[in-house]
């Protein structure tokens, strides 16, 4: 099992590092070269959502995002240090917006890849995404 973890300030201008080096572990992982858009766009998504989450709380930690290269599959795991209280309907109005936008990222996440976990708690965050990877080239002679 290979691994790659890469953690930067949370600062909008990490997010396409995060999804030039996402798309290049997975190119080298076996991810099909059809789906490294998607990579790049959920990775570029996950970040986003890390970064804003630190952002509007003041959290100074940095986003971390881990690549890990097993047999048969690719995963991102990105981590944030953002407590997630859990919703309730007397909630404050403006906790709606950014609660809607939350939703919106993690939908758009879903709707690229196929197997995410989504993690919460009072902590931080967690989000994991998984491809499959071809199997490598077998040359008979």
């Amino acid at each position: 099992m290979a691994t790659v973890e890469l953690r930067f300030s949370a600062l909008p201008e990490h997010v396409r590092t995060a999804r030039l080096v996402a798309a290049a572990v997975a190119r080298r992982a076996g991810v099909d070269e059809a789906v490294l858009d998607e990579v790049r766009l959920a990775v570029g998504e996950a970040c986003s959502r890390a970064v804003g989450l630190h952002q509007s709380g003041g959290i100074a930690a940095p986003v971390t995002v881990v690549l890990t290269e097993e047999e048969k599959q690719f995963s991102i795991e990105v981590g944030d240090e953002a407590r997630h209280a859990p919703r309730h309907p007397g909630d404050a109005p403006g906790d709606d917006a950014e609660a809607e936008e939350d939703e919106m990222g993690l939908a758009v996440i879903s709707g690229l890849v196929d197997d995410v976990e989504v993690s919460t708690g009072e902590d931080g965050g967690q989000i994991k995404m998984t491809w499959p990877t071809a199997p490598p080239n077998v040359v008979l002679s």
